[in-house]
């Protein structure tokens, strides 16, 4: 059996060099041609893949198998790695480049299968455009790739894993970790390097790529139908079930698990992620990079991304917040914001404006004033306005006004709901409204207030995957 596949391996290989060749011989003379793939060799190639498929649905790893075969299969020279997938025609669609695909072994060409599964299962059709205006497209790739590629083995030899990372771009990246994470980690890195974040202009009609690129390997997103995370989510869903035949792995169950749960929507830590690559952008110059334009010009500085936040993060004083979540999310607020050029004031309220001040690090941060109350959002509205702010994150339980009395000039809001609250009061909240998971309250001073409170932190939320 082994003989025969790599019979029908070698045979396609020398196929798809003759398919390439006779591109560009006529490519010489005609420079609107298009690449021709016969009948035969599809016939031929998807048979080839059948065998694989076959082989993934006898493993025990069968999900894939089942997965792959509720998916529309197509050839296409121009994606620089063996396999690639999106979303069209109501469907996923998963693409194989001959001359990558046929280099590899059939534990491989399964890796490669899995590997775009993964992709799907984890929304990273949906999660990659959250973060197309934080990180370049290398970093969101290979971040991407890292988390996916952890979970399995007999990866083509150029796969993008942790380890492969860390050594090339001097990181200590932590295993298991989610995309976010690496992206913000290896931007960091490419940042420090002299790594071009802007794309060659190499425009060509030539539509062969026959090299893995990590910067172009999920290019081909971009062409997916247009649809809402929740309805994407729920076609998902769907693919899931009907995949679902027998065992998983347990990573994989985790991983669906995770999917299940989420509710399709992206935890506060995450979506304040998301809205602090959407803050106004400047230019740094730096020595440590030559100008791109100009390399040759020493005397020219090269540019560092520079993102200017200004951030209000307002907390409801009123009661009904623990100080140890307040804690635990300042903490998350500032490791989100480390990287960007920011400066954040902590208000706190509760009917009025009680203190304001500005933190740099955790150890700037204050102890709660004691004081309760009733609570009302518009004043820290009306302060806001008045800063020209970029960004206010509000933490509270929820109970307030039914309508803000000011509303938002120029700036995003998120809502954290925590405490004992289930939902914001106000109808229109002008911004997203998020919520806290539950911790466990450890106050030293009991008060009656605080008996059965309960409690929420953000500490593995971004282990969803989503």
């Amino acid at each position: 059996m082994e003989t025969y596949f790599e019979t029908c391996v070698e045979r396609l290989y020398g196929k798809t060099y003759e398919i390439i060749h006779d591109f560009l011989k006529v490519k010489r003379n005609d420079d609107s041609a298009q690449i021709q793939v016969p009948d035969d060799f599809k016939k031929e190639f998807f048979s080839l893949i059948d065998k694989v498929n076959l082989s993934l649905m006898e493993d025990k790893d069968n999900f894939y198998g089942y997965f792959l075969f509720q998916m529309s299969r197509e050839i296409r020279f121009d994606i620089s790695s063996p396999t690639a997938v999106n979303f069209k025609g109501a469907k996923y669609v998963v693409y194989f480049n001959p001359a990558a695909f046929l280099t590899l072994n059939m534990k491989q060409m399964e890796s490669t299968i899995k590997h775009e599964i993964l992709h799907i299962v984890s929304m990273h059709l949906i999660r990659a455009k959250e973060l197309k205006h934080s990180y370049s497209p290398l970093a969101t790739n290979l971040a991407m790739d890292i988390v996916v590629n952890t979970h399995l083995d007999h990866l083509p030899p150029y796969a993008a894993t942790l380890d492969w990372v860390n050594l090339h771009y001097s990181l200590k990246l932590l295993p298991f970790e989610p995309f976010e994470y690496y992206a913000e980690k290896i931007q960091t890195a490419l940042d420090l390097l002299e790594v071009a974040e802007e794309k060659e202009d190499d425009s060509t009609d030539e539509k062969i790529e026959t090299a893995y690129n990590p910067e172009k390997t999920h290019d081909i997103w971009e062409d997916s139908s247009e649809l809402d995370e929740q309805t994407l989510k729920e076609f998902t869903d769907k693919i899931i079930h009907a995949s679902q035949k027998g065992t998983i792995p347990d990573y994989l169950e985790s991983l669906l698990s995770s999917l299940k749960d989420s509710n399709g929507e992206l935890p506060w830590n995450l979506y304040l992620k998301r809205l602090m690559g959407s803050v106004e952008s400047t230019q740094k110059k730096t020595i440590t990079r030559r100008n791109r334009r100009q390399p040759d010009r020493l005397d020219l500085r090269g540019q560092l991304r520079s993102h200017k936040a200004k951030i209000i993060v307002a907390l409801d004083i009123s009661g009904s917040i623990s100080d140890e979540e307040f804690i635990q999310a300042i903490k998350e607020v500032l490791n989100i914001v480390k990287n960007y050029n920011h400066e954040i004031t902590i208000v706190e309220c509760n009917s009025e404006i009680r203190r304001e001040y500005k933190v740099k690090s955790a150890k700037d941060i204050k102890a709660r004033l004691d004081i309760r109350g009733s609570t009302r959002f518009t004043p820290v509205f009306e302060y806001a306005n008045k800063k020209k702010i970029n960004l206010l994150v509000y933490f509270t339980d929820g109970k307030g006004e039914d309508k803000l009395l000011t509303i938002p000039k120029g700036y995003k809001t998120l809502w954290v709901i925590s405490g004992r609250g289930d939902k914001l009061s106000v109808k229109e909240a002008y911004g997203a409204v998020k919520k806290l998971n539950n911790i466990e309250i450890t106050d030293n001073i009991l008060d009656v207030s605080d008996v059965e409170k309960g409690g929420y932190s953000m500490q593995n939320q971004e282990k969803l995957n989503i």
